[in-house]
């Protein structure tokens, strides 16, 4: 065995009894003056905030209690001339002590005891603006470019996994609430979240909390797991009877109502491997409830919400992976998203679903989403894939691809939209602004309905090129249009372009309203595809029934009344100016009053238009040479509609003209109603 020299040996001893020494010392004088290092640590904490927020820390008393936790009473931050921030009658805190020796603080507990925190903004002036760097007597410093352009170029799933652990390190082995609030201010809105109690121990979350605003008081209770040192958690909201639990604020702010039975959040695991984050869990949501205008006139209910999640995040990307599972009313839906920065700033969608039975897709479509779809009855099985692709630096090569393979799938029983109707004479009600207007008969008992071979080819040919120049030959939507109207759209960071087919526009007329909601048009591409991918009604007839039920001025429904409103005759004997002239009224009907001057003339920017239309049919074959002689925008008005010709030499309606003029030229990519 190895023996120290004697001399050696009573250094060693000597010199660890120093430092043993040394270290009680330090001890007994960090207790004997770590009250005064307590007041100095506030004082400059005080200091601080009032320095760089305008924020007054006052704190009625402080002590230490046992070897790590510290009591504070009479806790308030006082924005300058602004409402309190927080107001807390008692604060404490404790910290480990292992991790504290290695320089990383860590809490051990935390609690709070009457009080509340308080968010506030009343004409317009925030109570937190000044964390948030609005501008203030002693502004903020602006970040150095050095520090910007460095954390542009840092790793994201290394920046992101750093700030997740460092947030779980920083909750409490142990949290007691007892009495506190949480108050929310927007102008005339005021929220409160309220915990009588609350208690986190040993990995256990318990506690009832009473939600509170204008419209309505709830008790949530919150319940589950959590293990911050291990990034796990299973966390659940409920209700303490059967009612639905209504998210606050959103009502008064958005007119928005939402609301769930239950929800649940699972944290399965936060890992980096191979310099990649994953976070993979879950999220459900049972008996989800949405009320908004612009989304659908009912409320829209999802029995069952499931999302089986999976995300992955690299030095340059975000993304949901394909692995990921959306579970709604049974329909299972994998998606794929994924957010790419560098070289070029990518976005890219995949949506698919293996083989659904028809039956059973109808049955889980959302309750007050597709009302006239429901009660349908139908055999066999589809399937669905949508690839979309977005390269921001080049915005015009984008990918939109849309598969539906069916299997099988035959309708047996119509829902509330009957698409077979348009087989055989019957009666349309026009709904405007959400009030029925006069009944039309579709059939040979209105003495202005005209048959499709008694419609002069020219208006016909009119109508297809400026509406949707390939409608005997698609499906009921033109996937290039959808891509091209998205591309712009995103282009031009605006709504300047849609894609709807004269397949789209006869679902609206016949069976939905007008009403701009998510609903409606959710239903218009299910009916459509529907009525065009089974062979429901041929295409002839759905044009004939087009061209006898669309609107072409102020009570104005049909070709056959249109012909005589405006030139007296039948639509038969149409020419091609007037036929042109009948096709630019289409995107708009009742302002056809304001294509003419003071003098009652069509303003000239109609000859453009004719231009167009006229070369396109050319280059389509739809018209000859021959045809264009003579051709001229200055059409004779001798109906009845000249007595509504408003002479007006202002151009301030030729920016609407100019319009309609691009949707004319857009080519079956009109603007939505």
């Amino acid at each position: 065995m190895f023996k120290l020299p004697a001399n050696t040996k009573k250094y060693v001893t000597l010199t660890a009894k120093a430092v043993g020494v040394f270290l009680l010392l330090l001890i007994l004088c960090f207790f004997a003056f770590r009250t005064y290092f307590l007041e100095k640590g506030i004082a400059k904490v005080q200091q601080k905030l009032a320095d760089k927020y305008q924020i007054e820390l006052q704190v009625g008393s402080a002590q230490f209690v046992g070897l790590s936790g510290i009591n504070l009473s009479s806790l308030r931050l006082i924005p300058q001339g602004k409402d309190t921030l927080l107001d807390l009658q008692e604060f404490s805190l404790s910290i480990d002590l292992f991790y504290a020796l290695l320089g990383d603080v860590r809490l051990k507990s935390i609690g709070l005891k009457n009080g509340y925190f308080q968010l506030s903004k009343k004409n317009e002036v925030r109570n937190y603006g000044a964390f948030l760097g609005e501008k203030s007597d002693s502004t903020l410093a602006e970040p150095k470019v050095e520090e910007e352009e460095a954390t542009a170029t840092q790793n994201y799933a290394k920046v992101l996994f750093k700030l997740l652990k460092r947030v779980f390190n920083q909750i409490p082995d142990e949290v007691h609430i007892q009495d506190f609030m949480l108050k929310a201010i927007d102008e005339d809105i005021a929220v409160s979240l309220a915990w009588k109690n609350l208690l986190f121990k040993e990995g256990a979350v318990n506690a009832d909390m009473q939600v509170v605003s204008q419209n309505q008081s709830q008790i949530w209770k919150l319940s589950g797991m959590a293990f911050p040192s291990e990034m796990k958690a299973d966390i659940s909201i409920s209700s303490l009877d059967t009612s639905r639990l209504m998210l606050p604020y959103l009502s008064e702010k958005y007119k928005l109502q939402a609301g769930f039975g239950s929800a649940r959040l699972l944290i399965k695991n936060i890992v980096l491997q191979n310099n990649e984050l994953h976070i993979d869990g879950l999220a459900n949501v049972q008996s989800l409830m949405i009320n908004h205008p612009k989304i659908s006139s009912k409320d829209v209910v999802l029995s069952e919400f499931n999302f089986d999640y999976l995300y992955k995040i690299g030095e340059n990307y975000l993304s949901l992976d394909s692995s990921s599972k959306v579970l709604v009313n049974g329909v299972t839906v994998y998606p794929f998203i994924q957010f790419t920065n560098g070289p070029d700033t990518i976005y890219h969608l995949v949506l698919k679903t293996e083989p659904i039975a028809a039956q059973a897709f109808i049955d889980a479509l959302p309750e007050g989403l597709f009302s006239h779809i429901k009660g349908m009855e139908a055999s066999g099985s589809f399937s669905y894939r949508l690839d979309f692709l977005h390269n921001e630096n080049n915005p015009d090569a984008m990918v939109f691809e849309s598969n539906l393979q069916k299997d099988g799938f035959v309708i047996h029983k119509y829902g509330a939209a009957n698409l077979g109707k348009m087989n055989q004479e019957f009666s349309y009600t026009p709904i405007e602004n959400g009030r029925a207007m006069r009944t039309i008969f579709v059939g040979s008992a209105n003495p202005y309905f005209t048959p499709l071979e008694q419609i002069s080819p020219y208006l016909r040919n009119c109508i297809l090129t400026s509406e949707d120049p390939s409608f005997f030959y698609h499906r009921g939507f033109v996937t290039e249009a959808f891509r091209q109207s998205i591309a712009k759209n995103i282009r031009t960071g605006k709504f300047k372009r849609g894609a709807s087919t004269i397949s789209m526009q006869l679902m609206k007329n016949l069976f939905l309203s007008r009403e701009k909601t998510m609903a409606r048009k959710l239903e218009e591409i299910v009916l459509v595809y529907i009525l065009e991918n089974n062979r429901i009604v041929s295409k002839e007839r759905m044009y004939e029934v087009y061209l006898n039920i669309i609107e072409w001025g102020p009570n104005v429904y049909g070709i056959g009344e249109a012909s005589r409103f405006y030139f007296q005759k039948s639509p038969d004997k149409l020419t091609l100016s007037e036929s042109m002239f009948l096709a630019t009224l289409v995107p708009s009907p009742k302002k056809f009053m304001w294509r003419f001057d003071k003098e009652g003339l069509v303003k000239p920017y109609l000859g453009r238009t004719f231009g167009f239309l006229s070369n396109k049919m050319l280059h389509r074959s739809l018209i000859v040479p021959e045809d264009t002689i003579g051709l001229t925008h200055l059409i004779n008005i001798v109906g009845p509609a000249r007595k509504f010709i408003i002479k007006n030499d202002s151009l301030a309606n030729d920016s609407l003209l100019e319009r309609e003029l691009e949707l004319i030229q857009n080519g079956g990519a009109r603007e939505e109603d």
